[in-house]
């Protein structure tokens, strides 16, 4: 297969997780006989620096371009400790969505045996725990009308009728691919625009009556994903009840560093790990680059090319058993491994298996 790749690399750790991700990629590709092009293009901070735009034009038509877009971070410490910068990393990235017309976030949620003791959680909660949490990715408050001055300031949370139905039955279809079962995760006794959410999702219910559908408010959703992480199966819900609640189920994998993801819509669909820029770090090769590796993974499953996603994610695994990890993972008195030893040994993995 052919594909043509955009690669946006984007600030911070970025650079670093990406070069490994696309490493694994190349070794997919010679092995199985695939040719992936790349194209690089600036985003995020970066982007700023450059050309004042966070997602340039330029960048826009390389995405719409390619078949793919592969992901890293944005972000930069220079701009979150300004609250007066006029424009920021994290505009481009929510343009990117607008204009790729990116509604559906997926995100896959699975453990490994050998790291669940990273998990601030008892390993009894955690076992067997495997579900997808849906997020919607263009309405809601990011996008909605917003005022700020000394005194007041406000977002609004809209979403209109046909933004839900479609995030819905990309959840309702998921759940029809695995086990059946969706959570519809909103403030119905709240707010208005999840009272819309709830009356559209019980309409859509008579579609699928396979599908056991229940309901559940967030702020009990955010505990049970920590107390009962194996109710779950797909999991679908706003954007900003998303954002949150998917940070938060880096408690289940331990990392993360480990959580890949998809966003798909309208246009050329974009495969990202979930982390930040972690500025921090940059430079210092410590981030761990599985998540990114994992989101090459998706990409390749994107376009039915199963072989290839599954053997990426059995060297991953096999790099955790063989204990090749970056810091926040490894086990006590376990040797050093960095980003760029632990993509050389996924990648060497691929080739020789």
């Amino acid at each position: 297969m052919n594909l043509k790749i955009a690669v946006l690399a984007g600030d911070g750790i970025g650079p670093e997780i990406m070069k490994q991700g696309v490493a694994v990629l190349n070794e997919v590709a010679d092995k199985f006989n695939h040719k992936f092009t790349y194209t690089e293009a600036l985003c995020g901070a970066h982007a700023i620096d450059a050309v004042g735009d966070p997602f340039p034009e330029d960048t826009f038509n390389v995405c719409m371009d390619a078949d793919a877009v592969l992901f890293a971070a944005v972000g930069d410490p220079k701009f979150d400790n300004n609250p007066s910068a006029k424009v920021r990393p994290e505009q481009g990235l929510l343009a990117m969505r607008k204009k790729l017309g990116l509604f559906a976030n997926v995100r896959p949620v699975a453990t490994f045996e050998c790291l669940l003791h990273k998990s601030p959680l008892k390993d009894e909660l955690l076992k067997g725990a495997d579900f997808v949490v849906i997020r919607e990715l263009t309405g809601g408050m990011y996008f909605g009308e917003k005022y700020q001055d000394n005194d007041k300031a406000y977002d609004t949370d809209i979403y209109t009728r046909p933004e839900i139905e479609r995030i819905l039955k990309v959840a309702f279809d998921t759940a029809m691919k695995r086990n059946k079962h969706l959570t519809v995760v909103d403030k119905a006794n709240v707010l208005a625009s999840s009272r819309l959410w709830r009356l559209i999702a019980k309409e859509m219910e008579t579609s699928y009556p396979e599908v056991n559908t229940d309901y559940m408010f967030i702020d009990n959703a955010s505990m049970r994903v920590l107390t009962e992480p194996t109710f779950f199966d797909v999991i679908v819900t706003e954007n900003t009840f998303g954002d949150i609640l998917t940070d938060e189920t880096s408690c289940i994998t331990g990392s993360m560093g480990l959580q890949p993801s998809a966003s798909l819509g309208e246009h050329t669909p974009l495969f990202e790990p979930v982390h930040g820029s972690w500025p921090q770090a940059t430079g210092k090769n410590i981030a761990n680059p599985i998540a990114q590796i994992l989101s090459a993974a998706m990409l390749l499953e994107h376009f039915g090319l199963n072989t290839e996603g599954q053997l990426i994610r059995k060297a991953v695994n096999a790099s955790l058993d063989a204990n090749v990890r970056t810091p926040e993972i490894q086990v006590e008195n376990g040797n050093t491994y960095g980003t760029t030893e632990v993509g050389k040994w996924i990648a060497d993995y691929i080739k020789n298996n």
